[in-house]
């Protein structure tokens, strides 16, 4: 991600540390952005046998990703940054696979989601730690609440393809 302009901030964290922990925030946006606008994907293509719970829990898990967007957003503001947080900035920055679209089928759609969820849970631990040797325990907190939500959510998922 590209440096972004920073403006002054009586945050008590050395302007090196915001910046590279704005870069992180805003990695970290994009590749959220991108796995809710997958989850929405899902949501709206699967079809199979287990189309309306599939359908409905996609919605589910879409809808909880909305407010970490948020307060990701929101927390590279605060530290003086600025979100990177447009569907095309998300597209352009996102490390998360493509979503197939010729994948419709009930499991194989699951199969792709969690890949996807597992992805951003382990991208989301590391840029907890990444935020602590930064010394930023808010942002490191927000990354661990973010994080504790993904693994519940592939839980879900992965729920479904455990026999």
């Amino acid at each position: 991600m590209a440096k972004s302009r920073m403006v002054k901030t009586s945050i008590d964290l050395p302007t090196e540390h915001r910046e590279k922990l704005v870069g992180l925030l805003n990695q970290q946006l994009a590749d959220t952005f991108d796995l809710m606008s997958q989850t929405k994907e899902a949501h709206w293509n699967v079809k199979g046998p287990n189309f309306y719970q599939l359908h409905e829990l996609f919605d589910d898990l879409a809808a909880t990703l909305l407010p970490h967007i948020d307060s990701i957003a929101e927390r590279a503001t605060a530290l003086g940054g600025l979100a990177t947080g447009t569907v095309r900035m998300a597209a352009s920055a996102s490390r998360l696979p493509e979503f197939p679209i010729e994948v419709t089928q009930d499991m194989q759609v699951v199969g792709c989601m969690v890949e996807r969820y597992a992805n951003l849970a382990a991208s989301t631990r590391s840029a907890a730690e990444s935020a602590d040797k930064l010394g930023d325990a808010d942002t490191t907190d927000l990354f661990t609440a973010i994080s504790r939500d993904l693994d519940k959510q592939l839980w879900f998922l992965e729920a479904h393809l455990q026999g």
